[in-house]
């Protein structure tokens, strides 16, 4: 029998259209402008359902869909908490993992557990947000 716990990491991935403002940032970024931002979720559990899976990705897909939609095709500058915090892909990503968690906590209590959340504004960069369990 091995000593090795089993671990399940799910990834889903949407996007969504919006523009935004850096208040305070000194260059281009500080004039309104747009991305097709890309989000990636990261699910892991040490356990399967009845089905043999970790969670549905259909599921994950649906409650990322509901946050994602408060987003989309918005002026996130206008959109609570970014009327007082930076639009940052850094704030999104938190703000995507918190209410994320969140509604995974609520249907799914602690057998699975939200990992990361990666955002990209471009494909050259991106940002991954997690918190420690």
């Amino acid at each position: 029998m091995s000593n090795h716990r089993r671990q399940y990491v799910v990834r889903v991935n949407t996007e969504f259209a919006a523009a935004h403002v850096l208040r305070g940032y000194a260059g281009a970024c500080e004039r309104i402008h747009g991305h097709t931002w890309k989000v990636e979720v990261e699910v892991v559990t040490h356990q399967l359902d009845a089905l043999g899976m970790g969670i549905d990705t259909h599921e994950l897909r649906d409650a990322l869909g509901v946050i994602i939609g408060e987003l989309d095709h918005r002026f996130l500058n206008e959109v609570s908490p970014f009327d007082e915090v930076n639009p940052t892909a850094e704030n999104v990503a938190a703000l995507v993992y918190g209410r994320l968690a969140r509604t995974l906590q609520a249907a799914r209590g602690e057998r699975v557990r939200l990992r990361a959340v990666t955002v990209r504004e471009n494909d050259r960069s991106s940002v991954t947000y997690s918190e420690e369990p």
